[in-house]
């Protein structure tokens, strides 16, 4: 079951991915095409990622682990089995049809479907190949091709299960992802949310197969009624207005009101969240170096069908109160001081997870941005991030809520 109608309301349950042998699969050569700046220590990047789950537990929080939701899948039956192998074959992109058969062999062979899990996720290098059929015969192709060539691309952004779905109310967007390197990804949730016991029966708003690109970490449910999405370097004003439609559409979700939020295009205000997170009722944390550009617009169904767009001709503050009826706090990352604000907003100052009303779990190297918001009341539970950190993202980033408790 999904059940989300906030974005602070106490987390009963979340869905995480700890960092797998595919982050031993980058390299210098390609770290800009998988996203990452530079190689992050597995062994470190476990321990803290543990170290966020065991916050969660200890906040009464029952954890779902992606790779696990996906073994149970698979354990259905083997067709199932078989069919994702063939569909994540084909995603990867092999079309030499030697390889292709042979790394159909290759996955179809194990008998444990976690241990296929996890090498899906992984990535299939070519030199496996080789050992795995030592008389394999040589064309030109192969002889000139590189060594440690990925057949499969390793999938290290995994741990951001922020993205690739998102919790609407009752339903999800399953999305689809910018980047070419981060497509794959949505393919676990597509067999979850298909075939699934706990899960196969949810509403989809939007899917994988659309035309425009949207990210979760672009969409920020405010309340039941009402929705913040980023227009970003991930998320298109085409697949929000398809998004809007679906959601109106249906009318056992409560969503009346989208707000599209307009950010710079950057790798570094890559979503939404990256820039502005709810802490409380009344409460958000935001980068400063965004109000000056930041546009707001308000997306409601139209009576005559469809949906009316008009441009929020108000500041940030004024919008808040408006909708969501309330005096409302911004509170500045790094205080609003230009380099402390820009440092901290690097490393996932604004990224905060908020577990419940003013509680939130943030990395503890944003030593400034933290000390602002127990000012401001909130308690600030740190988690240690010297190497989740390096794929940029934060701990909202890593977690993909799947029930909160209702207001």
């Amino acid at each position: 079951m999904i059940d989300v109608r906030s974005e602070i309301m106490p987390l009963k349950k979340v869905l995480l991915h700890r960092p797998g042998n595919e982050l031993l699969n980058i390299t210098p050569d390609s770290l800009k095409q998988l996203l990452f700046d530079d190689i992050p220590y597995l062994k470190c990047a476990r321990e803290e990622h543990d170290e966020f789950a065991n916050i969660l537990k200890m906040n009464g929080v029952e954890i779902e682990y992606l790779e696990d939701l996906m073994t149970e899948v698979l354990d259905l039956s083997n067709a199932i089995k078989e069919k994702f192998v063939k569909q994540y074959v084909h995603e990867a992109g092999i079309k030499t049809p030697k390889y292709k058969q042979t790394v159909i062999d290759l996955l179809m062979s194990y008998d444990n479907n976690k241990d296929l899990v996890l090498k899906t996720m992984e990535g299939i290098n070519i030199n496996e190949l080789y050992a795995m059929e030592k008389d394999m015969e040589h064309s030109l192709v192969d002889l000139v091709v590189e060594d440690n060539k990925f057949l499969a691309l390793p999938m290290p952004n995994l741990v951001y299960t922020r993205d690739p779905f998102t919790s609407i109310a009752n339903g999800i967007s399953l999305n689809k992802m910018y980047s070419n390197i981060r497509a794959r990804e949505t393919i676990y949730a597509e067999y979850i949310f298909s075939y699934h016991p706990e899960y196969k029966d949810t509403i989809r708003y939007y899917d994988r197969y659309n035309n425009e690109h949207i990210e979760g970490g672009d969409i920020i449910v405010l309340n039941k009624d009402i929705l913040a999405i980023g227009i970003s370097e991930r998320t298109k004003a085409e697949a929000i207005e398809q998004l809007a439609n679906n959601i109106f559409e249906d009318i056992n979700c409560h969503v009346d009101t989208i707000l599209a939020f307009s950010i710079p295009e950057s790798r570094a205000y890559m979503h939404l969240d990256t820039v502005f997170t709810q802490v409380d009722y009344d409460k958000f944390v935001y980068f400063p170096g965004i109000i000056d550009t930041l546009k707001v617009y308000e997306i409601k169904e139209d009576i005559l069908g469809g949906i009316k767009v008009k441009e929020l001709h108000d500041n940030l503050e004024n919008i808040l109160e408006k909708y969501l009826e309330k005096d409302i706090t911004l509170i500045p990352c790094g205080g609003g001081d230009k380099v402390i604000s820009e440092r901290e907003q690097w490393n996932d100052g604004t990224n905060t997870l908020c577990i419940a009303p003013g509680v939130v779990i943030v990395y503890e190297r944003n030593n400034i941005t933290n000390a602002i918001l127990r000012r401001y009341g909130i308690k600030v539970i740190e988690m240690k991030s010297s190497e989740l950190s390096r794929g940029r993202g934060g701990p909202r980033c890593m977690s993909m809520p799947l029930i909160r408790e209702e207001n």
